[in-house]
Protein backbone atom coordinates (compact mmCIF):
# COMPACT_ATOMS: atom_id res chain seq x y z
CA UNK A 1 0.00 0.00 0.00
CA UNK A 2 1.22 3.45 -0.34
CA UNK A 3 0.19 6.82 0.28
CA UNK A 4 -0.43 8.59 -3.15
CA UNK A 5 -0.78 12.24 -4.43
CA UNK A 6 -4.09 14.35 -4.13
CA UNK A 7 -4.93 16.27 -6.91
CA UNK A 8 -5.51 20.27 -6.18
CA UNK A 9 -9.22 21.71 -7.77
CA UNK A 10 -7.00 23.60 -10.84
CA UNK A 11 -5.93 20.25 -12.22
CA UNK A 12 -8.07 19.49 -15.28
CA UNK A 13 -8.26 15.62 -14.24
CA UNK A 14 -10.59 16.44 -12.15
CA UNK A 15 -13.24 18.28 -14.16
CA UNK A 16 -13.39 14.96 -16.77
CA UNK A 17 -15.77 12.22 -17.10
CA UNK A 18 -13.94 8.91 -15.38
CA UNK A 19 -13.90 5.63 -17.43
CA UNK A 20 -15.98 1.91 -16.32
CA UNK A 21 -13.60 -0.09 -14.70
CA UNK A 22 -12.69 -3.40 -17.12
CA UNK A 23 -12.89 -7.23 -15.67
CA UNK A 24 -9.08 -7.26 -16.44
CA UNK A 25 -8.09 -4.34 -14.36
CA UNK A 26 -9.12 -6.04 -11.19
CA UNK A 27 -5.50 -6.63 -9.90
CA UNK A 28 -4.46 -3.35 -10.65
CA UNK A 29 -7.77 -1.64 -9.71
CA UNK A 30 -7.82 -3.90 -6.44
CA UNK A 31 -3.99 -2.26 -5.18
CA UNK A 32 -5.52 1.38 -6.15
CA UNK A 33 -8.31 0.98 -3.57
CA UNK A 34 -6.11 -0.55 -1.06
CA UNK A 35 -3.70 2.84 -1.50
CA UNK A 36 -7.39 4.82 -1.66
CA UNK A 37 -8.03 3.74 1.70
CA UNK A 38 -5.03 4.63 3.61
CA UNK A 39 -4.31 8.18 1.33
CA UNK A 40 -8.16 9.09 2.24
CA UNK A 41 -7.00 7.87 6.01
CA UNK A 42 -3.86 10.00 6.19
CA UNK A 43 -5.56 13.15 4.85
CA UNK A 44 -8.59 12.59 7.33
CA UNK A 45 -11.07 12.74 4.74
CA UNK A 46 -14.22 10.55 4.24
CA UNK A 47 -13.66 10.01 0.85
CA UNK A 48 -11.83 9.99 -2.42
CA UNK A 49 -12.44 9.41 -5.63
CA UNK A 50 -9.84 8.10 -8.02
CA UNK A 51 -9.68 11.41 -10.14
CA UNK A 52 -8.46 13.23 -7.30
CA UNK A 53 -5.47 10.88 -7.77
CA UNK A 54 -5.30 11.47 -11.24
CA UNK A 55 -6.81 8.38 -12.33
CA UNK A 56 -9.50 8.53 -14.75
CA UNK A 57 -11.78 5.42 -13.82
CA UNK A 58 -14.85 5.44 -12.02
CA UNK A 59 -13.71 4.03 -8.40
CA UNK A 60 -14.49 5.94 -5.03
CA UNK A 61 -13.90 5.05 -1.39
CA UNK A 62 -15.79 6.45 1.69
CA UNK A 63 -15.30 6.27 5.13
CA UNK A 64 -17.49 8.30 7.49
CA UNK A 65 -17.19 6.69 10.89
CA UNK A 66 -12.74 5.67 10.62
CA UNK A 67 -13.55 2.15 10.90
CA UNK A 68 -16.35 1.03 7.69
CA UNK A 69 -14.12 1.98 4.66
CA UNK A 70 -15.65 0.74 1.60
CA UNK A 71 -15.52 1.21 -2.24
CA UNK A 72 -17.58 1.39 -5.18
CA UNK A 73 -16.36 0.67 -8.52
CA UNK A 74 -18.19 1.50 -11.52
CA UNK A 75 -21.20 2.60 -9.42
CA UNK A 76 -24.59 3.51 -10.20
CA UNK A 77 -27.27 5.58 -8.52
CA UNK A 78 -30.13 4.09 -8.48
CA UNK A 79 -32.38 6.45 -6.82
CA UNK A 80 -32.21 9.53 -4.37
CA UNK A 81 -34.81 10.74 -1.85
CA UNK A 82 -35.34 13.81 0.83
CA UNK A 83 -32.74 16.96 0.90
CA UNK A 84 -30.24 18.07 2.72
CA UNK A 85 -28.12 21.52 2.86
CA UNK A 86 -25.04 21.68 4.79
CA UNK A 87 -20.78 22.04 4.80
CA UNK A 88 -18.64 20.03 3.10
CA UNK A 89 -15.02 20.20 1.80
CA UNK A 90 -13.34 18.46 -0.29
CA UNK A 91 -9.57 16.96 -0.06
CA UNK A 92 -8.29 18.49 -3.50
CA UNK A 93 -9.54 21.91 -2.06
CA UNK A 94 -7.85 21.70 1.39
CA UNK A 95 -8.95 24.38 4.29
CA UNK A 96 -12.25 25.45 2.28
CA UNK A 97 -16.01 24.59 2.85
CA UNK A 98 -18.79 25.06 0.87
CA UNK A 99 -23.07 24.92 1.39
CA UNK A 100 -24.01 21.98 -1.07
CA UNK A 101 -27.69 20.73 -1.11
CA UNK A 102 -27.87 16.82 -1.95
CA UNK A 103 -30.54 13.63 -1.19
CA UNK A 104 -30.88 12.53 2.23
CA UNK A 105 -30.93 9.14 1.14
CA UNK A 106 -29.32 7.51 -1.82
CA UNK A 107 -29.20 3.94 -2.27
CA UNK A 108 -26.25 2.70 -5.07
CA UNK A 109 -25.60 -0.11 -6.77
CA UNK A 110 -21.59 -0.69 -7.38
CA UNK A 111 -18.87 -3.78 -7.07
CA UNK A 112 -16.54 -4.15 -4.20
CA UNK A 113 -12.87 -4.25 -4.45
CA UNK A 114 -13.19 -8.03 -5.13
CA UNK A 115 -15.72 -7.12 -8.24
CA UNK A 116 -18.57 -8.78 -6.26
CA UNK A 117 -21.58 -6.55 -6.98
CA UNK A 118 -23.85 -5.11 -4.09
CA UNK A 119 -26.12 -2.20 -3.30
CA UNK A 120 -26.22 0.36 -0.52
CA UNK A 121 -28.74 2.41 0.93
CA UNK A 122 -26.91 5.41 2.99
CA UNK A 123 -28.07 8.64 4.76
CA UNK A 124 -27.05 11.76 5.66
CA UNK A 125 -23.46 12.33 6.25
CA UNK A 126 -22.91 8.80 4.33
CA UNK A 127 -25.38 9.90 1.86
CA UNK A 128 -23.70 13.11 1.29
CA UNK A 129 -20.09 11.29 0.83
CA UNK A 130 -21.48 8.85 -1.58
CA UNK A 131 -23.14 11.76 -3.85
CA UNK A 132 -20.12 14.06 -3.30
CA UNK A 133 -17.85 10.92 -4.57
CA UNK A 134 -19.84 10.14 -7.60
CA UNK A 135 -19.86 13.59 -9.12
CA UNK A 136 -15.84 13.36 -8.78
CA UNK A 137 -16.53 10.77 -11.33
CA UNK A 138 -18.29 12.89 -13.43
CA UNK A 139 -16.17 15.41 -13.23
CA UNK A 140 -18.16 17.69 -11.07
CA UNK A 141 -16.08 19.56 -8.15
CA UNK A 142 -18.45 20.42 -5.32
CA UNK A 143 -17.78 23.90 -5.73
CA UNK A 144 -19.86 24.05 -8.98
CA UNK A 145 -23.34 23.43 -6.69
CA UNK A 146 -22.27 25.32 -4.32
CA UNK A 147 -24.92 27.87 -2.20
CA UNK A 148 -22.96 30.87 -1.75
CA UNK A 149 -19.01 31.58 -1.30
CA UNK A 150 -16.31 29.13 -0.28
CA UNK A 151 -15.74 29.60 3.25
CA UNK A 152 -12.12 29.03 5.42
CA UNK A 153 -12.54 25.86 7.80
CA UNK A 154 -10.81 28.18 10.76
CA UNK A 155 -13.72 30.64 9.90
CA UNK A 156 -16.27 28.16 9.93
CA UNK A 157 -14.42 26.49 13.11
CA UNK A 158 -14.86 30.05 15.03
CA UNK A 159 -18.17 30.35 13.85
CA UNK A 160 -19.11 27.28 15.72
CA UNK A 161 -17.35 28.62 18.93
CA UNK A 162 -18.88 31.59 19.14
CA UNK A 163 -22.42 30.18 18.48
Amino acid sequence: MAIRTIRLEEDPVLHKKCKPVKEQEKERISELVRDMIETMHEANGVGLAAPQLGILKRVFVVDVTGEDAFCAINPEILYEEGEQTGYEGCLSLPGYSGKVTRAMKVKIRALDEHFAPYEMEAEELKARAILHEYDHLEGIMYTEKMIGELVRNEDLKEEEENA
